[in-house]
């Protein structure tokens, strides 16, 4: 006759076994057979397997270079937008009888050549920075990745047209080209420094975007799409652009820095951005002169500047980080 079973100790449960008896656990060890394991990718028998992006941004949030970077660059927007939170006074405003004057109460960055207070120009020349940087690349990635894609996607003529087109333009040098460009250009908006960024700027968009495409179009599931009937509209839309966007995403990140330093190179060079317009690149052509009497007339605007530049490649390196498979 079998032995009666041995009352439970309080914290311990049973779990059954494949032969079909019954091992006693610790609670504890109980408690975790039994829950829905939350892991990093979310490998459980009930929990839902993560997208990419849901992945990526799972990966961001614990990246510190991501924290930083998105931390600066929301700074930045924030004074872009609203410059008179942190300076109240008129970056046009300027004291001849000041100029190249040092730091002073009130004014902490001193004055420049014209006599206008370097910490409100500093400031306020973040606005002209980030909206030819966000709209140029706004601008690239829409043209170059709808042409790329449609030319990886159709190929044929299409795609050999384009490609030669691209190599056209892979062949004129940006900055000689904002040279002869902009300098019959009397406008001294923004919009045509983003016009001509735009104009010679999405081919390597439209390379990426092409190339993404292509790869994506031989998966798996986009030709069992195209087996069930599926049009060219919803295997693009549907199939292939969720999945063919990461790398473009990436190489935008990256450029939005690149064109925040072109157009100040291109303001430095008189072809840029100009007076009365406040400008980084415009601040720093004007002190570079006086870069021995009155060094901090250029620390400040190219300080700025390459803290801007840093953040957004630093932002590009971790969502590269974040969305590319071979380096998790």
């Amino acid at each position: 006759m079998p032995e009666p079973l041995e009352p439970l100790e309080e914290g311990r449960s049973i779990a059954a076994t494949g032969a079909g008896g019954a091992t006693d656990l610790a609670m504890a060890e109980a408690e975790t057979l039994e829950q829905t394991p939350d892991g990093p990718r979310g490998t459980g028998p009930d929990s839902k397997p993560r997208s990419l992006w849901s992945d990526a941004w799972h990966d961001l949030r614990r990246n510190p270079i991501f924290i930083v970077s998105g931390l600066i660059i929301l700074f930045l927007v924030v004074i872009a937008i609203w410059p008179s939170l942190i300076a109240s006074g008129d970056p046009l405003d300027c004291d001849l009888s000041k100029a190249q004057e040092g730091s002073q109460p009130g004014h902490p960055f001193g004055f420049n050549g014209q006599g206008c207070d370097v910490y409100t120009r500093t400031v306020y020349g973040a606005r002209a920075s980030i909206q030819v940087g966000v709209f140029a690349t706004l601008g690239v990635t829409l043209l170059g990745a709808v042409l790329g894609g449609l030319a990886g996607f159709f190929g044929g003529t299409w795609d050999g047209i384009l490609s030669r087109i691209t190599d056209i333009f892979f062949a004129i040098p940006v900055v000689l080209g904002g040279l002869v460009l902009l300098s019959v250009v009397s406008n001294n908006t923004v919009w045509p420094v983003i016009g001509f960024m735009v104009l010679l700027g999405w081919p390597q968009l439209s390379r990426i975007a092409r190339g993404s495409v292509i790869t994506a179009k031989q998966n798996d599931y986009v030709q069992a799409a195209r087996a069930l009937g599926a049009s060219n509209s919803r295997m693009l839309l549907r199939h292939i652009t969720p999945n063919a966007l990461a790398p473009v995403i990436v190489v935008a990140t990256i450029a939005l820095g690149t064109y925040i330093a072109l157009e100040a190179t291109l303001s430095f060079l008189g072809v840029g951005l100009k007076p009365p317009t406040v400008s980084w690149g415009i601040d720093i052509s004007s002190a570079s002169p006086y870069i021995r009497n009155a060094p901090h007339m250029l620390l400040w605007p190219s300080g700025a500047l390459a803290i801007t530049v840093l953040a957004f490649i630093m932002l590009g390196d971790a969502v590269r980080d974040a969305l590319d498979p071979k380096l998790r």
